[in-house]
């Protein structure tokens, strides 16, 4: 049985659906001002990987990932480049789409975007107030952290320890430091949109307390985002939300470890981090998404170039196996344990460094199989290989096409070795062995290992 590690209680959890086998899923996307960078990638690998393997447990996964297209971040930033808000979220939100493609996510079954969801936003506040978990103050509305009995349960971060000193500025009217903004009043100039208590705009917050429970009901089954998320963000979410519908909101909180720099968590405010795109113009997207799910999710990642370099060539070792050929049909008898020994590391809370380490294992198998001219063994197990490896969005791809250097080849160059090899092939049937021999040795020279099989040769790229 599935167990998740719950943020909110501290532990692993068995998983037991609201409504099975319906589940609802609920992930806080990106603030569409900027490219992607490697942080947001693995938030997007990691819950892409949960729906791939809560899919294939047979659960039927209502996915919902938000976008944050109002924001401070993002005004300001559409004020320096001179470009309309709408414009600047539009443009980013294709390039975050263009990221989440090429690493092999899956698109979300609903993508709410703040500014549609105004009229929600609202009523949730209105509930709010009225409810006496709220009040205006100035054309702004703050949710009273006072008035809400269970703040902190999530993050373990008490009203009292906020309190503690914190001061409130001279521009703010709420009454207690802890308390957070549910609406903004309008500024001169500024976007905003009409409400009973004057123009603004909401604040981050609210937004996905709205957008989750309009999508997926008031009560579901799994909330995910970043670590960097848990406080204040989620933790508000909680109260607000529970607050205005007084039902329980989520069950199970997921929360994905920070990617690194030289041990240093990477982050737009720190100034280093590196946007996906960077990335993927130096490494294939398989590879980058292996070295994304090489480390269990709760744990931080650390970026380096060799790790990247490591991961392209684990990838080529499963692509290598995959290479002689693979049958769909399941194999039999004992050959069963791996996909047993993959189900259970992924059944505890979605161990994907074991569940990898049983793809390796297998890869090897296979090729133990081919070794002993057991081709039909060898085939069944290279489909199981392919078949696990798609629960973690991996080995999606041609395995010729991987080794000859995946997506980022060129046709053109990979045609102009292809051809080299061809002119190898001939000059050895032919016993010009002088001219295969400086094929060989150019192509060596170039990177690319070459092997001689019964079938001609075929060649991949060296490391």
């Amino acid at each position: 049985m599935l167990e998740i590690h719950n943020s909110l209680t501290g532990r692993k959890q068995a998983f037991q659906p609201i409504d099975p086998p319906r589940v609802g899923l609920y992930v806080c996307g990106m603030t569409v001002y900027d490219y992607c960078h490697l942080g947001h990638a693995r938030a997007m690998v990691v819950f892409d990987m949960v729906v791939r393997y809560l899919r294939a447990s047979g659960y039927q996964v209502r996915y919902v990932r938000n976008i944050t297209d109002i924001d401070d971040k993002i005004i300001q930033r559409a004020a320096s480049l001179g470009e309309p808000i709408e414009q600047l979220t539009r443009r980013f939100t294709e390039a975050m789409h263009a990221d989440a493609d090429a690493l092999g996510c899956l698109r979300p079954d609903e993508e709410p975007r703040a500014t549609a969801h105004m009229d929600a936003i609202i009523k949730m506040i209105e509930a709010l107030i009225e409810k006496g978990h709220a009040y205006t103050a100035g054309g702004d509305v703050y949710f009273s952290v006072a008035a809400f009995d269970g703040y902190g349960a999530l993050s373990g971060k008490r009203p009292g320890d906020l309190r503690a000193g914190a001061r409130i500025e001279s521009d703010e009217a709420k009454r207690d430091p802890a308390d957070f903004v549910l609406w903004k009043a309008a500024k001169p100039d500024g976007p905003s949109w009409p409400s009973p208590w004057g123009d603004g705009r909401p604040g981050w917050h609210i937004e996905c307390s709205a957008m989750s429970t309009r999508c997926l009901g008031n009560h579901f089954d799994i909330h995910g985002g970043g670590l960097d998320l848990q406080f204040p963000h989620h933790e508000n979410e909680i109260a607000q939300s529970e607050a205005a519908t007084g039902e329980h909101f989520v069950n199970y909180w997921m929360h994905n470890g920070h990617v690194r720099i030289d041990d240093e968590k990477m982050a737009k405010s720190l100034g280093n981090f590196t946007t996906v795109r960077d990335v993927l113009a130096a490494h294939d997207p398989e590879s980058i998404r292996h070295f994304l799910l090489s480390s269990h999710y709760r744990s931080p990642l650390n970026y380096t170039a060799d790790a990247l370099d490591q991961a392209r060539a684990s990838m080529e070792r499963l692509y290598l196996a995959l290479r002689g050929g693979e049958r769909d049909d399941q194999p039999g008898g004992h050959d069963k344990a791996y996909a047993e020994r993959f189900y259970a590391a992924m059944d505890d809370d979605f161990n994907t460094p074991l569940a990898l380490a049983v793809l390796f294992d297998l890869a090897r198998e296979v090729n133990r199989a081919r070794e002993a001219g057991e081709s039909d063994r060898a085939d069944g197990l290279a489909g199981e290989l392919r078949r696990l490896g798609h629960m973690l969005g991996l080995l999606q791809g041609d395995a010729e096409g991987f080794l000859q250097g995946g997506s980022a080849e060129d046709p053109a160059e990979v045609a102009r070795i292809n051809a080299l090899v061809a002119e190898r092939d001939q000059a050895r049937a032919q016993r010009d062995f002088a001219r295969a021999d400086a094929i060989r040795d150019q192509l060596i020279g170039e990177g690319i290992v070459l092997e001689d099989g019964t079938g001609g040769t075929r060649w991949r790229r060296g490391r």
